[in-house]
């Protein structure tokens, strides 16, 4: 299956992007192509997207900058969203996998990698506004 990892670099401590990133709450300021709302129910979390309601689930907290997520709900949908936040100087990267499944256009792919990009340069933004 082809994959496309995408990444921006953050200039914040790599703690501070993977608290802010692993906290489904935040998904709206920084994933708006993604997450209109998010919200806690049935100790988990649901978030209403373009396309309709979804549930979101992260990895377990970990020291290692690892935040995959599962996505569920949306048309059937079930996707693992590797995504990691690594030091990078001062600064941290964070990199977000993509894979293209099997009867996806090019197009619609291509049109995701956009969207995931825009994304992480909002993420950009409001966490490096945040330090100041």
């Amino acid at each position: 299956m082809p994959a496309r990892t995408v990444s921006v670099s953050v200039a914040r401590h790599p703690d501070a992007v993977y608290e802010y990133i692993r906290d489904p709450r935040n998904l709206p300021d920084w994933a708006s192509g993604f997450a209109k709302s998010v919200r806690e129910e049935g100790g988990g979390w649901v978030v209403e997207t373009t396309g309709g309601t979804a549930r979101i689930a992260f990895v377990a907290d970990n020291k290692l900058g690892v935040v995959d997520h599962r996505v569920t709900g949306v048309g059937g949908l079930d996707v693992l969203n590797p995504m990691r936040v690594i030091a990078n100087a001062d600064g941290a990267e964070v990199l977000f996998t993509l894979f293209q499944p099997a009867g996806m256009a090019d197009q619609a792919f291509q049109r995701d990698l956009g969207l995931v990009a825009s994304d992480l340069q909002t993420l950009k933004r409001v966490l490096e506004a945040s330090e100041r």
